[in-house]
């Protein structure tokens, strides 16, 4: 039982990152990092259905596109998509610099999926085109196309929003 919770924790810090970013690409930043723990929540439950090892990150982010999914479909009737004004307390930095990031994370949102997935990964996590076709379960030339046209559709709907 020790070894089974050792197990699930290396898994955790291996692929929470690619949760958070997944959850991001759709959600309001609280919301993402809310939905990380639901998410492996989920999969603890039903991690004996992972019949190849190898495709656990792919299984993983299906759970995280779902998780994310479903709570858009709760939220939707109450709120936008993240347009509130963010809390005193996340103003930290610059409230100037944080009003950016929201606008170019709503950009992004407004994406189609395998780009704003990809490009969530690398922009907001910092991972190289290898390590997210492992994480997503894609080949690494349809990760390099994702990055590239969601880059092109990104800088394209930054212009259209003033934001350089």
């Amino acid at each position: 039982m020790a070894g089974d919770r050792l197990a699930f924790e290396r898994l955790y810090r291996h692929h929470e990152r690619t949760v958070h970013a997944l959850l991001l690409s759709m959600l309001p930043p609280e919301d993402a990092r809310d939905g990380v723990q639901e998410v492996f929540l989920s999969a603890l439950r039903s991690i004996a259905t992972v019949s190849e090892p190898a495709r656990f990150g792919a299984w993983l982010a299906s759970i995280a596109r779902n998780a994310a999914r479903d709570a858009l479909r709760r939220r939707r009737p109450e709120h936008g998509m993240g347009d509130e004004e963010p809390a005193a307390s996340e103003r930290a930095p610059s409230v100037d610099s944080r009003d950016e990031a929201a606008r170019i994370l709503a950009c992004m949102r407004e994406l189609p999926e395998a780009y704003r997935e990809s490009l969530s990964l690398r922009l907001v996590e910092g991972m190289g085109g290898p390590e997210i076709a492992v994480r997503l379960g894609l080949t690494p030339g349809s990760v390099r196309v994702n990055l590239c046209r969601g880059m092109k559709l990104l800088r394209a709907r930054l212009a259209e929003e003033g934001i350089a």
